[in-house]
């Protein structure tokens, strides 16, 4: 089989002097059809360019020659309308057998099964369609789509020669009104900040597609590789934080990909297609954006987004073009504005003036969130289209806090925005006193109120906030943002920092959950596709079956709490038997401890989430099994619902202070009393004052909570009479009202509790 090379090779040699004579641009693109089609051996080779909004078809090969300039599709109709407003490729051996496929009788295409098709790309949007069809029905194989992948970036650079790229579509780039708006987003690191907006880089333009001498082309990659791998090590080697924590393992996962053979090696194989340096980085760089819009595992998007960064970096280089907003300089306050960034670009900018970022994309798990977290920066994220609603050089109040940014505001909006801001200011001094304050009710009952983490720096939350421990410690998390499986004593070494870090104060570790919609990249699973990922093949169910996961994870908890207390919690238990095969395995490990004469903890106490409904039918066989039980709010509620916890039009359906959950709540709490087995939740419902009022009139009094929420929680703790709660909540369980969260709110400003 000839290589993807070889076969664009030969129609580039061919389209070079296509691209070079002196012909209009109509007759440049008949020929482009003809040659794509007899080097492909298709009967159908078609041009459709996006002309005031629509795909019209401008040449073709094979196809009635009527329809020319005739048929036209608008973006989103028939096949081609969806490649162009997707931006992905088709390839079906049955073209009629796909939902979009919209026939359209004057091209007499009936007569044709096969069809592939690639969007013409120009400035990140597609100005075309390039396909192929075929009478028989099969798929085209990866060396043809590639092929036709290559001639589509040489023909964006001829149509945008010839004027024909759509100038109506180009226009909307630039923000479409001036007035004040509000534009929301998602929380990725929260805070507030004001300035004005920057974009991190303008876009760059690939003049030329076409190489004129292939060695010259592969030795400016060469020389363009070396000076961004010594730009990432001094990036790293210059970042400003303290010692140690995740952030330090992100810079050196990106490093990793910057020296990865296979994106250098693709890179080298489409400079031997024979494209220029700069087109062969933009030609693998939009297959990884395709690659990235077909993955619904968000994890595994993050780490393409690091090639997609190091690209950019790679093609800024070459080009000659290196100019972003961060060499430039920030001269005043700002609010940086980027599809993406990459952890090491984050890192140039000027701290001081650097007051929030607003993402495109961007994800909780990304790279860039864990180190703008380390610095301290804001960041909004899926804020889509952000380029048709803010400008450069615009006024924007960024309140990550309330997942939204004013564009242009007035000047009310930044006296509310300013005043805002010094509340918040206040309310946290007001908080940050009660650090050394107990969580006890107005009539005497001690509440226990720990935090959630994943990170190691998050361990100095304990000192900040007073927390009586960390109730939750998603030990995942390293390895979600490692490269390859994070090996034992690398585990080891983070566990025992936490614990050094934590002191005398407990920390309990969650085995690692991962699968389903936290899949690795490096661990792979037979069926990969999963309908409902949430309710799929992860956390214990994918632990147990990959068991040399867990024994590893195990004996790096069981040395990193030698002479300590460890505390272990298994996720998504759904049986009792899990639990106990569980609970089996970290025994063995630590039997083989005890043979060798290792030293060991000096307690360990085994405990288990309830998350799966199911289990809860069977407390009476696990609770004498178990030393503890934490209720994960998150998982439980939208499986008790099944509704999306994730899905905005379930949004009303997903209610905490639903009869249904306070009611299935209220169960487990004399069982588990009973049993002397303490409970506790730590999901996002603890951390709500509402909500944890509502937890603490059920009788749990066991919070793990985000570490922002500690004040807020104590405060509303010691305003509050426990007894006189759980009386109230008993009545309203009872017989509940229609409204119970307006009823509990009702009850708590009658009785003067504080839920600000």
């Amino acid at each position: 089989m000839p290589t993807a090379a070889n076969s664009a090779r030969e129609i580039l040699v061919r389209l070079h002097d296509v691209m070079a004579s002196r012909t209009a641009a109509q007759a440049k693109l008949n020929s482009v059809v003809g040659i794509v089609g007899e080097a492909m051996t298709s009967e159908v080779c078609s041009i459709y360019l996006l002309r005031d909004g629509v795909l019209e078809l401008y040449a073709t090969r094979g196809l009635a020659q009527e329809a020319v300039h005739v048929t036209k599709l608008a973006l989103g109709e028939g096949l081609v309308g969806t490649i162009a407003e997707q931006v992905e490729t088709l390839n079906l051996d049955e073209a009629a057998s796909h939902p979009d496929f919209a026939y359209k009788p004057e091209t007499g295409e009936e007569k044709f099964h096969s069809f592939a098709g690639v969007p013409i790309i120009r400035r990140e949007r597609a100005v075309g369609v390039l396909c192929v069809q075929h009478a028989d029905p099969h798929k085209y194989d990866d060396v043809e789509i590639e092929a036709l992948q290559t001639v589509a970036m040489v023909l964006s650079e001829l149509i945008a020669n010839a004027d024909l790229v759509d100038t109506a579509g180009a226009a909307t780039l630039r923000p479409q009104s001036t007035a004040a708006m509000r534009i929301d987003g998602l929380k990725l690191v929260e805070g507030m900040g004001s300035g004005y907006a920057v974009f991190h880089q303008p876009r760059i333009t690939i003049e030329h597609t076409v190489a004129e001498d292939i060695d010259a082309e592969r030795h400016r990659v060469y020389a363009a590789f070396d000076k961004m791998r010594e730009q990432i090590e001094r990036i790293a080697s210059q970042a400003e934080f303290g010692v140690g924590g995740e952030h330090d393992e992100v810079l050196q996962t990106y490093k990793m990909f910057a020296y990865d053979e296979g994106w250098s090696r693709r890179i080298n194989e489409a400079i031997d297609s024979g494209l220029t340096a700069e087109a062969a980085i933009e030609r693998v760089q939009q297959r990884t954006r395709q690659r990235m819009r077909q993955i619904d595992d968000p994890l595994l998007a993050d780490r393409m987004h690091d090639l997609e960064d190091l690209s950019n970096r790679l093609l800024r280089i070459v080009s000659g073009q290196m100019g972003t907003a961060a060499q430039g300089g920030l001269r005043q306050d700002t609010i940086l504005i980027a599809r993406n960034l990459g952890p090491a670009e984050l890192l140039e900018y000027d701290r001081r003036r650097l007051k929030g970022v607003i993402l495109e994309e961007g994800s909780l798990t990304a790279h860039v969130t864990i180190v703008a977290r380390a610095m301290g920066v804001p960041v909004l994220g899926r804020v889509k289209g952000v380029r048709r609603s803010i400008a450069e050089g615009d006024m924007l109040l960024l309140d990550v806090t309330a997942a939204n940014v004013f564009a242009r505001p007035s000047p009310a909006m930044e006296e509310a925005f300013e005043a805002k801001l010094q509340l918040r200011q206040k309310r946290r001094a007001v908080f940050a006193a009660l650090k050394s304050e107990l969580p006890v009710t107005t009539d005497g009952h001690r509440v226990t109120v720990m935090v959630n983490a994943g990170l190691r720096d998050d361990v100095a939350a304990l000192d900040m906030t007073g927390a009586d421990g960390i109730g939750l410690f998603r030990t995942e998390f390293q390895f979600l943002v490692s490269a390859t499986l994070p090996a034992r004593e690398r585990q080891q070494r983070l566990y025992r920092e936490v614990l050094d870090a934590a002191g005398d104060r407990p920390v309990i570790f969650r085995t690692v959950d991962i699968g389903g919609d936290k899949a690795l990249p490096y661990l792979t699973q037979e069926d990969a596709e999963e309908e409902n990922p949430a309710m799929g093949w992860r956390a214990l169910r994918l632990a147990l079956e990959r068991d040399g996961l867990m024994k590893v994870q195990a004996r790096a908890l069981l040395e990193a709490a030698a002479g300590r207390t460890l505390n272990v919690m298994f996720p998504m238990v759904s049986e009792p038997w899990e639990y106990e095969e569980a609970r089996a395995l970290f025994e063995t490990q630590r039997e083989w401890f005890v043979q060798r004469g290792r030293k060991l903890p000096n307690e360990i106490n085994y405990g288990a989430m309830l998350e799966v409904p199911a289990l809860a039918e069977q407390l009476d066989i696990l609770l004498p099994k178990l030393d503890f039980l934490s209720i994960g709010t998150n998982d439980l509620t939208q499986f008790l619902f099944a509704a999306d916890r994730a899905n905005p039009k379930l949004a009303e359906r997903y209610d905490w202070l639903s009869p249904a959950i306070l009611r299935f709540l209220a169960r487990l709490v004399a069982p588990t009393s009973e049993a002397g087995v303490p409970l506790g939740v730590c999901g996002e419902m603890g951390g709500r004052p509402l909500e944890a009022m509502a937890l603490i009139g059920l009788g749990i009094d066991r919070l793990s909570i985000t570490p922002a929420a500690v004040g807020p929680i104590k405060a509303m703790v010691r305003s509050l009479d426990r007894a006189a709660l759980m009386a109230h909540m008993k009545t309203l369980l009872a017989a509940p009202p229609r409204d119970m969260r307006g009823a509990l709110t009702a009850w708590a400003a009658e009785s003067g509790v504080e839920l600000a």
